[in-house]
């Protein structure tokens, strides 16, 4: 693979991920919730989701989901569910003090929120579906595919994991700027329904013809 070949996916892959989906949205919740503490733990949460979508979108379960319905459907609801169910756990773990958490402790414990953003992260069904298109226009015939895809999903899983760490720093900043409660529990609130709303889209994704 040529160095240009890499460095155009290196920015196309930076200019995708820049884009809130509901994976940042999760990450931004948790940072705006929890504070920097979580900041590592959602990064590498949302590295290894993408880590495992890329993977088994490129050895063909991303082909697999474009061209089956059922399949789709499947990976489809069951995201959706589960930003649902985030949405609604942190709309009912809201607390007086204007600091809501996604996890039965009074803090989401580092464990808790890697967990469910890689999950966020690896099931988005359209990232299957992506990964199998966009992934290939970046694969040059004359050389190996494996070693080549190798790099790929490299380069894409530390975007992703310094894009979501990115995104979940600044929004501790702006928490850390944000000391009366009731915006921090109006920032909660927000937090769920959006993850809701996400979960909504989700379900309402139709696979491409």
């Amino acid at each position: 693979m040529s160095f240009d070949l890499w460095l155009a996916f290196a920015a196309a892959s930076t200019a995708l991920l820049m884009i809130p989906g509901p994976t940042v949205l999760l990450v931004l919740s948790y940072a705006l919730t929890q504070g920097k503490r979580v900041a590592v733990a959602s990064a590498l949460g949302v590295a290894t989701g993408d880590l495992v979508a890329m993977t088994l979108s490129i050895i063909g379960l991303g082909a697999i989901i474009a061209t089956s319905a059922t399949a789709f459907t499947i990976v489809k609801y069951a995201g959706a569910l589960y930003l649902l169910y985030l949405g609604i756990k942190m709309l009912r773990s809201e607390r007086s003090d204007g600091l809501g958490d996604l996890s039965n402790s009074d803090h989401a414990e580092a464990w808790t929120v890697f967990r469910h953003t890689a999950t966020v992260t690896a099931l988005n069904p359209k990232s299957n579906t992506f990964f199998i298109a966009f992934v290939p226009q970046f694969i040059s015939t004359e050389a190996a595919f494996a070693p080549q895809a190798g790099i790929l999903i490299a380069t894409f899983v530390v975007i992703a994991g310094v894009n979501a760490l990115m995104f979940a720093l600044a929004a501790n900043a702006m928490r850390v700027r944000i000391s009366k409660p009731s915006v921090l529990q109006w920032m909660t609130r927000a937090g769920g329904a959006t993850l809701i709303a996400m979960a909504a889209f989700t379900a309402t994704l139709r696979r491409a013809n």
